[in-house]
């Protein structure tokens, strides 16, 4: 299913099984748990906190490669990570916060619940 070779270092088994099975509401909510783990560990440890931050990513790289999703989806999508790499730089281009972005992505977890 993957387009292009890429590396993932902490998702590998999920990117060859099931994430490519998940709608869109449910991979932007699982997004939205690892940057909530970024979020949690930004003051309180460093290492945890970039580990997070790059399963995080990953995910959006996922996301990116699933061929389901329209242009105007994938623009969301990269539209949402550029947003979380400002927040993660200290927020200077866009004035985003981890805490917002958890916000917006929570509501995506919400609605794959519902679905369920």
């Amino acid at each position: 299913m993957l387009s292009r070779e890429i590396m993932f270092l902490y998702h590998k088994n999920t990117a060859e099984n099931s994430w490519y099975s998940f709608s869109l509401a449910e991979q932007m909510g699982n997004i939205g748990s690892e940057i909530y783990r970024t979020m949690t560990w930004k003051d309180r440890d460093e290492e945890q906190f970039w580990r997070a931050s790059e399963r995080a990513l990953e995910l959006f790289e996922l996301t990116l490669l699933d061929l389901r999703w329209s242009r105007a989806q994938k623009n969301e999508i990269v539209r949402v990570r550029e947003v979380f790499a400002d927040a993660l730089t200290g927020g200077q281009e866009y004035d985003s916060t981890l805490e917002s972005l958890d916000e917006y992505l929570t509501q995506f977890a919400y609605v794959a619940r519902r679905k369920l």
